[in-house]
């Protein structure tokens, strides 16, 4: 079955969604080790979320780019996820989704929330057709994901090292048979219909 464009594919429960970040060792081992956020977190900066695991790999390099050592699988609340899809705006101007550009500008300067839709990506990381969900929390988001969301923090560095040795080594299918198992998101209806291309 053929893969749709624009979906959420993550791990999740009934009450809760994972998605993935990277951080320097001063953030990321007290986070995992807490289980929420230190104060050090920057609670006045953008943040950006990702239910897909390979995406976070492709964007921190299997936990090995500077900055970026400790890869973190955050679970946070299903509430408090589609409350940011709700109130975001798509980081890029869309003809035909918003009125006009001045009217998405306004929309993207007052939204705690943006979107935007990244390739997906293979074992290897290269891009494929369909595309992975990638939320930016700022100003209010960015304070409850920190405070209020966040359920668990598990560092999942040993994993994704574990996961690129595999790939390395060309044994694609162990790597693939450690990967998390991420299924489509049950995205309640009309909640993606202003971020979808």
């Amino acid at each position: 079955m053929e893969e749709p464009k624009h979906r959420i594919r993550a791990r999740h429960t009934d009450s809760t969604v994972v998605v993935h970040q990277a951080y320097p060792p001063e953030i990321g081992l007290p986070a995992a080790r807490e289980g929420r956020f230190p104060a050090a977190w920057k609670r006045d900066r953008m943040t950006w979320i990702k239910p897909s695991f390979l995406w976070m790999m492709y964007r921190c390099g299997w936990g090995a780019k500077e900055g970026q050592e400790v890869v973190l699988a955050v679970e946070i609340t299903r509430e408090g996820f589609e409350w940011a899809l709700e109130h975001a705006c798509l980081s890029h101007y869309e003809r035909g989704l918003h009125t006009d550009r001045a009217a998405w500008k306004r929309q993207l300067q007052r939204a705690p929330a943006r979107v935007q839709w990244d390739p997906e990506r293979d074992v290897h990381l290269r891009p494929l057709a369909h595309r992975s969900l990638q939320l930016g929390l700022a100003g209010e988001a960015a304070r409850r994901y920190a405070d209020e969301w966040t359920v668990s923090v598990t560092d999942t560095t040993a994993l994704a090292h574990e996961i690129h040795g595999h790939v390395r080594g060309g044994d694609l299918e162990a790597a693939r048979r450690l990967l998390p198992r991420e299924l489509p998101y049950p995205v309640p209806e009309g909640l993606l219909d202003h971020l979808r291309p």
